[in-house]
């Protein structure tokens, strides 16, 4: 979803709000999660004094194998997330990631939802915190019960 921001850029005041999903079919280029259901994303974009900030929260529910049981499961995640909108950048030395730029007056929302989220996935998917695993040895999922391979 492309949001054209020019009227926002130029009246104070102005809130826009953010509310829509994103369809799995367009989520399938994402490599290594699987999505179960629609990402949503919800909140704003403001402009105070002049200054165009973006809040939102993305969710999504994922369709995951834990990385040491093998066991598969789905998990939810919402994550906050919040950025200062520029027109552009005033020189080299700013950093891209303080601002999210808006080219040509329009953020692409998909885009930066799908990035700030994979950003806060975890790296390893796992069951549950204290997740045992597998036994290195017969396979026996240690969480369910112990084997006598390590004696």
């Amino acid at each position: 979803m492309v949001l054209q921001l020019r009227e926002l850029f130029q009246i104070e005041g102005m809130r826009m709000p953010v509310e829509y999903q994103i369809s799995p079919e367009e989520l399938v280029d994402v490599r290594g999660y699987q999505f179960d259901a629609p990402v949503t994303v919800s909140g704003s974009l403001q402009n105070r004094a002049g200054i165009v900030t973006l809040h939102y929260t993305v969710s999504c529910t994922l369709h995951v194998v834990c990385d040491r049981c093998l066991k598969e499961l789905t998990h939810d995640y919402s994550y906050d997330f919040s950025h200062t909108v520029v027109q552009s950048l005033q020189s080299e030395g700013d950093v891209y990631d303080t601002y999210l730029v808006a080219q040509h007056d329009s953020i692409d929302m998909n885009e930066t939802a799908i990035s700030d989220l994979l950003l806060m996935l975890p790296t390893k998917m796992l069951c549950r915190e204290d997740c045992k695993g597998l036994c290195d040895i017969c396979g026996c999922d240690l969480n369910e019960g112990t084997c006598d391979c390590r004696k």
